[in-house]
Order: structure tokens, then sequence, then C-alpha cells
């Protein structure tokens, strides 16, 4: 990327966070995220199965447009070998979204399968590299799939580069705490990556994700850390699951901290709770496991980000909703046995009908 375009991608960007979080309530309400990760939904459709509204069969992503939602988050695998979320795949569903007037957050993560607190799996492909090599490997990687993506007509609004990083990515060259120099260039390699996909249009917003939702502590160590780098990014990620992740009042905490100490706009990029008793079998719930307690968790977590200081509450984005059979995960989403979505699906629909 050439030095003029660097900068005219610096300019664009800053002009598009001002508009995100100034003028307080009114400019950041218009931009306020009603998101779900859909990266199964496509996966499930193609399989047959049909997602319900008071019995009748309906598109998936209709469902979610009629209720509010704005916004689609999609993962993206490298070389997945079980799982369906690799290029093609994310590109026919974001083209899918985007004709339906969805943004689209896109979240690289940097592996075959699963990237998380516990497990950063190396793609195979980049087993074995040198550090060099790797942050070479993650800058190309990064760029082929964003231009893939830009000559689909189909850029994303957002890209977060790594997914729930807390303990770092692409273990074990950018594990932490042990290597933090590493952890920089390869965050770095994949925000440049972005950058250099956009080619000479508008640059994305930057996401950095980690999951720890109602822990101070630790979100203050890892995004000190962070900043102390000097990386450029433009939205804090959170992810929040009650049974991992602290009550309501230990996020409401954390979301004022991370307002008042970073003055970033924060998203709450996955937010989840069962329909039925799933994760408080042995322990005293804070809603009922059940689709009425699901949808009350939500309205609860949603009403603390809408309170947080100075508007920087941006968003609030619900973890595979749309998984579309009973399987492990499944007690999460918002579809019953029959496919017929439940009672969470409507918490949205007070702030979006008149």
């Amino acid at each position: 990327m050439t030095q003029v375009n660097y900068y005219f991608k610096m300019i664009v960007k800053f002009t598009i966070i001002i508009t995100f979080i100034a003028f307080g309530s009114g400019i950041v309400a218009q931009e306020y995220a009603i998101g779900a990760d859909l990266s199964f939904l496509k996966l499930a459709e193609d399989e047959g199965f049909q997602f319900k509204e008071n019995g009748q069969a309906k598109k998936g992503l209709l469902i979610f447009k009629d209720h509010g939602f704005n916004w689609i988050r999609l993962r993206l695998f490298h070389s997945p070998t079980r799982l369906p979320n690799n290029l093609e795949y994310t590109i026919a569903l974001a083209k899918e979204a985007k004709e339906m007037g969805f943004k689209f957050l896109l979240d690289f993560h940097y592996s075959d399968t699963w990237a998380d607190p516990q497990k950063q799996f190396l793609p195979k492909a980049w087993e074995g590299l040198s550090h060099e090599l790797l942050v070479d490997s993650v800058f190309e990687y990064t760029k082929q799939s964003i231009l893939a993506f830009n000559q689909a007509g189909v850029l994303p609004d957002m890209v977060q580069n790594g997914n729930e990083i807390i303990n770092g990515m692409l273990w074990p060259d950018g594990k932490i705490p042990e290597n933090w120099d590493n952890l920089a260039d390869l965050i770095n390699a994949g925000i440049n990556g972005v950058y250099a996909g956009f080619e000479n249009n508008p640059p994305p917003l930057i996401m950095i994700q980690i999951d720890q939702g109602g822990n101070m502590v630790k979100t203050k160590y890892f995004f000190d850390h962070i900043l102390s780098y000097e990386i450029e990014f433009d939205v804090i990620g959170q992810s929040y699951y009650p049974w991992w992740h602290g009550s309501l009042l230990d996020l409401r905490t954390n979301m004022n901290f991370m307002a008042r100490t970073y003055k970033k706009p924060i998203m709450l990029v996955e937010v989840a709770y069962c329909s039925e008793p799933t994760e408080y079998k042995d322990k005293p719930a804070p809603y009922p496991e059940s689709p009425e307690g699901q949808r009350e968790f939500l309205e609860s977590v949603n009403q603390v980000v809408l309170q947080t200081p100075d508007f920087l509450g941006a968003g609030i984005f619900w973890w595979e909703p749309a998984v579309g059979d009973r399987r492990g995960i499944a007690t999460r989403d918002m579809f019953d046995t029959d496919g017929n979505v439940l009672p969470a699906i409507q918490v949205f629909d007070e702030f979006t009908r008149y």
C-alpha cells in the first residue's frame, strides 16, 4: 500500500469514527448494532432445516430482519475440513445478508477450526513457520480474503482480526503472556492486510475481541498492553456468557470502566442464554433457563449496554441463534425443536416498530 493511500484511508477512517461516536445519543442510536452471529444459518437451510414464525416457514435472515436485527457476524476459518465456514461459504452468506440490508462483521479465526481462549491452533498450512513468515502469512491471507469479498461486492463494515484473543492467537508464536511482542506483530499484520484488501474503498472499523465481559481486571490487563504497542483499532469487542463471565453487575462495572478508560465504542459481540436447563443444572440460575428466561436475560443485558457512559455501548450480538438443530450449543439458539422462533427474538421490537 502506498503512503498516499495509507493517509487517505486514515482520513476516511477518522471521519467514520467521529460519525460513529459524536454528538451523543442521536448518532449512536442510528448506529446501534442489533446483531447475531449467524455463521451456521446457511448450513442449516442447505440441509433442509426450516426456520419458522407462528408455524410458517420463513427465510432465517428475514425473521431476524423483521425483528430489528441490522448486523450479521460471520466467522472465517482458513481451511476447515469439518466445518462449513470457508471463504466461499462465508461470501455467499454475506452476499445474501447484504442484499437484505444487513451490515456485516467479519471474524477472522486464523485457524482451520474454533479459536477461543482455550485453543488457538495454527492453520495446518502455517505449521512450522518462523515468526517472520507467520506475520507475512497473516498479512497476505487477510489481504487475499478481503480482496475476495471486495470482488464479490460484499466488503465487511467491520473486521476483527482474531477471535477471543485474551490469551493471544496463533499459538505458540502469539501466545501471551510469553509473547506479547509477537502478538502485537500478528495483530498489526492482520489489520494491515484488511486495509490492503480494501484498496481504494473506505476502510472498515477494526474490532479487537476478548471474552471478559464481566472481568474488569483482565480487561484492563489486556487492553493496557494492546494500547502500549500503539495498535490502532476502533471498537472493543467482548463476550458475555453469565455462567463464565460474571453477573450483570460485573458486566455493568466493566462496561463503565471500559467507556471511561478507553473512550471507544464497546460491543458485546457474543451473548447467549439457554432456553432449557443446560448451564445451571447444579447451581442457581440468574434467570430461568427457559424461553421466557432467555428473553428476560437479553432484555437486561441490552439495558446494561444502553446505559454505558457517554453512549459508548454500541451494540449487542447473540451468538448462534440459528443453529438449526438441537445438538450441543443449540440450547442457546432462538428456535425450538420444530424450528419455531422463541420469544427472545422480540426483544428489539420496541426499538424498531412504531
